[in-house]
């Protein structure tokens, strides 16, 4: 197949950021994964990944996310300035396929040769030139009918990665698409190391080019089952605010599974591009201390950390001071709530410990001590029998829901900014020092109108002091009025707010 075509096709970039990011706990949780986190800068890896489309394809990028990131995506996207063509919600975790499959249905219902990229949300890549030079090798490819993966060369004997095998060896182009023979999911190490060495071996980085229309025709061939619910699922998909939702009851019906066994592992359609540029999935914490600039002792850190006699050593300081002496090849991990200390070989054992976290039913698999919502987040302080303390910090034009609780009170004092407080039949305007009581059982509101964050301290007292103890009357985020707790991060919209629609 040769690549000396000009795609004929804009390309429309399709983020999936709908992942959970478990081996990068304890900075990564349910309520706020790993795409969503700047680690090492001001920008995530999510609006890494949607500025980096902005500069390599045509059309605003399409966004996949679990429905309760809904409003932390539409924050990132905003705050960056990146305008989407739509932000699709799953309403279950269903794995690449059906979500590529989704957003395949969204656009072939503009246009039959609409072409996609699709990336993950989570992706470090250093080389953009790089980058643009592949993509568009890749498209030309699809362009012909040709389901395109983007394949990284190998840098190390790496176990956590999927590897791809090729027929053919790039000549004087060293980006023309190459026919995909083999695909190898994370191998042993020392088939890792075997692999490696052989030409014609590449990782297998999760980003694919291809017309729409030929993917769903692949997909429909090859997985008749999944490919008609998930076009149900499209079909009765309804638009609420900024956001399409799919269908629940009809993508649930959906077998999961990953687009490489669902189609390119079982299609003669598979092409790769290889792909020049460092790249990195970020997928452990070995990984993380790979993708960045080390001391002369091998040795990377983030935060207020000291380091004394330790050697080839990865140290995250999130909220305190954190020192080391005299060890090696360790990876500590410090949060206000949690600290992880590892092998720094043994990261990926990560994932297991998370989910004897979720087994155990710990809050800390799930949560920060940091809680986002729509309308901006939340801190506990203090706590103890029958009282907990919060700092709020609702941003500008925010408002939180109409509500009253059974069990608990609660006094608020403003720190900064400016409070539109309903309490029951009266509405008064806090600013600095002020405060309010907001008794048992009321009907309250807490609104900032103002044009900067409004923080205050939030006491509250009771015999229950759970999330869940919430009647909702009314809220701008659709929200209902109890199934969805103001604090549970599986319950409720987890995001760094938007302005009210």
């Amino acid at each position: 197949m040769s690549s000396n075509l000009i795609s004929t096709a804009p390309i429309t970039p399709v983020i999936l950021a709908g992942g959970s990011g478990t081996r990068l706990w304890p900075l990564s949780r349910t309520a706020y994964p790993k795409q969503f986190l700047s680690v090492g800068g001001d920008q995530s890896y999510l609006q890494q990944t949607a500025l980096r489309c902005l500069g390599t394809c045509e059309h605003a990028p399409v966004v996949i996310c679990n429905e309760e990131h809904r409003f932390l995506v539409a924050e990132q996207m905003k705050s960056v300035e990146v305008h989407t063509d739509a932000i699709l919600l799953e309403p279950v975790a269903r794995n690449t396929a059906p979500a590529i499959a989704v957003a395949a249905l969204h656009l072939v219902s503009r246009s039959d040769d609409s072409m996609m990229a699709v990336f993950p949300a989570d992706h470090l890549i250093s080389d953009q030139d790089g980058f643009l030079e592949a993509l568009l090798s890749a498209s030309e490819a699809a362009d012909k009918g040709a389901l395109v993966l983007l394949g990284a060369e190998p840098e190390s004997a790496a176990t956590g990665l999927g590897y791809i095998r090729t027929e053919d060896l790039p000549g004087e182009n060293a980006s023309a698409p190459l026919k995909v023979i083999d695909f190898i999911e994370k191998p042993g190490l020392e088939l890792a190391r075997r692999l490696i060495s052989e030409r014609g071996t590449y990782w297998n980085t999760g980003m694919f080019v291809f017309k729409a229309a030929v993917y769903l025709k692949a997909l429909e061939e090859l997985e008749p089952e999944m490919f008609r619910h998930c076009s149900d699922s499209y079909d009765k998909a309804v638009v609420d605010m900024d956001f399409i939702r799919i269908d629940e009851s009809s993508f649930s019906r959906a077998p999961s599974n990953s687009i490489d066994y669902a189609v390119l592992e079982r299609t003669d359609q598979a092409w790769m591009v290889p792909f020049k540029s460092a790249w990195s999935d970020i997928g452990s914490w070995l990984a993380m201390h790979q993708s960045m600039p080390a001391d002369v002792d091998g040795n990377t850190a983030l935060g207020d950390v000291v380091m004394m006699d330790t050697k080839n050593s990865h140290v995250h300081s999130s909220s305190r001071m954190v020192a080391t002496i005299g060890v090696s090849r360790i990876n500590i991990v410090e949060t206000d709530d949690c600290v992880l200390v590892t092998d720094i070989d043994k990261t990926e054992m990560t994932k297991e410990l998370v989910n004897r976290l979720v087994q155990a039913k710990r809050k800390e698999a799930e949560t920060h001590a940091i809680c986002y919502r729509p309308w901006g987040h939340y801190e506990s302080l203090n706590n103890g029998p029958r009282f907990q303390v919060k700092r709020i910090t609702v941003h500008p034009g925010a408002k939180l829901s109409l509500q009253s609780h059974f069990h608990r009170a609660e006094h608020w004092v403003v720190v900064s900014g400016t409070a539109l407080v309903t309490n029951g039949d009266e509405e008064v305007l806090l600013t600095e020092n002020q405060s309010c009581y907001i008794p048992l059982g009321n009907v309250h509101r807490l609104e900032n109108p103002g044009g900067i964050p409004l923080e205050l301290i939030e006491v509250q007292s009771g015999s229950y002091l759970g999330e869940d103890d919430i009647v909702r009357y009314d809220d701008v985020y659709g929200r209902s009025p109890q199934s969805e707790d103001e604090g549970s991060a599986s319950a409720v919209e987890t995001g760094t707010g938007m302005t009210p629609a």
